[in-house]
């Protein structure tokens, strides 16, 4: 394949990465709406969507692996695609924990705990995804290094709302073995969804730090 060519599908791949990554985070603001109206149908719709989420990582894979069979790839190009397979993984990885989110909604009934702002904590997030996609559209370094000092915020939403849960079991007062269940239930979930978005955050972080990575062979933020 001549080298024009092979650099047209390595763009190819890149604009495809960024269309993988529209509909993973659209599929993550759907599991949020759903979540905090307590809309079921469209959980359903973002728990069915996973497909076409697995379906465009596979299409991507595949393609990685034919750009490595292709060509010898330049030390570049080749940095390109190693990070390009890892950052598409990410993304699956988002849409799966989107797809938790529809889960949730079934099961929730009510807010038990409003003080925990899990809408806040799930727009960080986003954000972090979507300013660690365009830092590798554009190639941005200093956005990947500061995106990457931003998942301590992340981190704090998740302790204080791992205290606020505490405090309030130890403060409740509970009349009945069924309330204690159902209160269990709701503690469990809360703590999953907090879990989960913690853990699109550090997505974001892998993301950013392959592209660092691709960009100026600099492991800093991988390990």
């Amino acid at each position: 394949m001549a080298r024009k060519s092979y650099q047209e599908k390595l763009e190819e791949v890149r604009e495809d990465v960024l269309y993988m990554s529209e509909v993973v985070m659209e599929r993550l603001r759907m599991g949020l709406s759903a979540l905090e109206q307590k809309d079921t149908d469209l959980a359903t719709e973002v728990m069915e969507g996973d497909s076409e989420v697995n379906e465009l990582y596979l299409e991507l894979e595949q393609d990685c692996i034919e750009l490595l069979a292709l060509q010898q790839p330049v030390a570049s190009d080749l940095r390109f695609i190693a990070s390009t397979f890892k950052i598409i993984t990410d993304l699956e990885r988002i849409g799966d924990l989107a797809v938790n989110l529809g889960e949730y909604t079934h099961d929730a009934e009510h807010d038990r705990f409003p003080d925990v702002d899990v809408q806040a904590m799930g727009e960080l997030t986003l954000e972090m995804v979507e300013d660690a996609m365009i830092a590798y559209d554009t190639e941005d370094t200093d956005g990947c290094r500061e995106l990457a000092e931003r998942d301590d915020e992340i981190d704090r939403f998740a302790e204080r709302a791992s205290e606020i849960v505490v405090r309030d079991l130890i403060e409740r007062e509970l009349d009945s073995p069924k309330e204690v269940e159902q209160i269990l239930q709701d503690v469990s979930r809360l703590l999953l969804t907090i879990r989960d978005l913690e853990r699109v955050g550090d997505h974001a972080v892998n993301i950013a730090a392959r592209t660092l990575y691709m960009v100026e062979n600099d492991d800093e933020l991988i390990y």
